[in-house]
């Protein structure tokens, strides 16, 4: 008897030993398509500065694209280097930023205060904390809806937009948690709560692209004030910003589980419009093949991403991992080709889309189908390097 337990005891160490050389051995495991991604990049342009541009830009969108590619740095230095050139390009020695205005009040300009915190905190070099201090206070004095919502930018008054949610509120909630600023954990919980109230369609469980509290927009429902359709890429953003923002909030905060139930009902909504033959999702979210229509590489990305780091982090259930695994292949296969310089192309990216403006941007199923795709565009890339490292591809 004494002989048997000993045996059973040495059984299960063995097969726990197996297992642990297992887990370890997955979770050391290369993400080789995000390198693959990642050396595109940087076979394309040895500048993050100038990649698909001739002149330099601040922007969301390019900064997105840096932090992705800047998570691989562990596994080569080149890559953090490529994220902090583009960075210190703009933060001046003194913390100015370089072609940003502060009172423009535009939210997208908001987004590349994330990777000034991550090089604060890699460096400790002050002038990436005054140039996040003047970020905070443009957030300070941004002009809100009378319901205390952020504009989207100075030039859009009264208007919220989904994307707008993911430019400033990751930001803000771990700045908040690096500097012990509480107030913004507040701020944040609200600002995701707000949109989601105001662009819910209780119906399909979905969130329209924007809502103008004025309903002086000629894109907007009269009674509701919510724009025409569902943009996958806008739902994207939204969903991005949710996974990031529970990175920091306090597990105590009152509002996490909203935040996680709004993760969850989404999440929902979203498997009823995926593609049923690829897995992806569309341009349009509930328009499926209608002329015009195409499964969309940026938001689709976006929302693998949230599904795989959701499950992971035990905000989702844990099927949302295998349908982010299963899409992400797809993806793969239907939306990236091989380049003429043997390098990854992501194609069947949206290369913008606006309301308003000028000219004018009506948000009809005809503007989404028709703005531009393009190859390659870094709020695809961005997105498809961040699900292809969660999902450890």
């Amino acid at each position: 008897m004494q002989h048997h337990k000993i045996l059973i005891l040495l059984t299960a160490t063995l097969a726990f030993g197996f297992n642990s050389v297992r887990q370890k051995t997955e979770s050391e495991k290369k993400p080789e398509r995000a390198l693959k991604l990642a050396d595109a990049v940087l076979h394309r342009s040895d500048s993050l500065i100038y990649y698909d541009r001739e002149k330099p830009k601040y922007e969301y969108d390019y900064a997105l694209l840096g932090s992705a590619i800047d998570r691989l740095g562990k596994y080569d230095q080149k890559y953090s280097d490529y994220m902090q050139a583009y960075i210190d390009y703009f933060v001046q020695k003194d913390g100015t930023i370089h072609g940003y205005k502060l009172t423009d009040y535009n939210i997208d300009r908001v987004r590349p205060g994330l990777n000034m915190l991550t090089l604060y905190e890699r460096t400790g070099n002050p002038k990436y904390k005054k140039a996040v201090e003047t970020l905070v206070s443009q957030m300070e004095n941004h002009p809100r809806t009378k319901s205390n919502g952020y504009w989207h930018k100075k030039s859009y008054p009264w208007q919220m937009w989904l994307d707008g949610i993911y430019m400033a509120s990751p930001f803000l909630v771990r700045y908040a948690y690096m500097f012990n600023e509480p107030k913004w954990f507040d701020e944040v919980a609200f600002q995701i709560q707000l949109i989601y109230e105001k662009t819910l369609d209780p119906e399909t469980g979905l969130i329209y692209h924007a809502w103008d509290e004025s309903r002086e927009q000629r894109w907007s429902n009269p009674e509701t004030g919510q724009s025409k359709h569902f943009w996958s890429r806008a739902t994207g953003w939204y969903m991005m910003a949710l996974v990031d923002v529970l990175d920091y909030l306090p597990e105590d905060h009152p509002e996490r589980v909203a935040i996680i139930r709004i993760l969850n009902s989404l999440s929902q909504a979203l498997l009823k419009v995926q593609d049923e033959e690829t897995g992806l999702w569309f341009q349009v979210l509930d328009m499926g093949r209608r002329e015009g229509n195409y499964e969309e590489a940026s938001g689709s990305a976006m929302i693998i991403y949230a599904y795989a780091k959701g499950a992971k982090e035990g905000y989702l259930p844990k099927k949302y991992f295998k349908v982010a695994n299963s899409a992400f292949e797809s993806l793969f296969k239907n939306l990236v080709v091989e380049g003429d310089d043997g390098y990854p192309v992501l194609t069947q990216t949206c290369g913008a889309c606006g309301l308003g403006g000028n000219p004018y941007r009506m948000g009809d199923y005809e503007y989404y189908i028709s703005e531009k795709q393009i190859d390659n565009d870094p709020k695809g890339m961005g997105p498809v390097i961040l699900a292809a490292i969660e999902l450890n591809k």
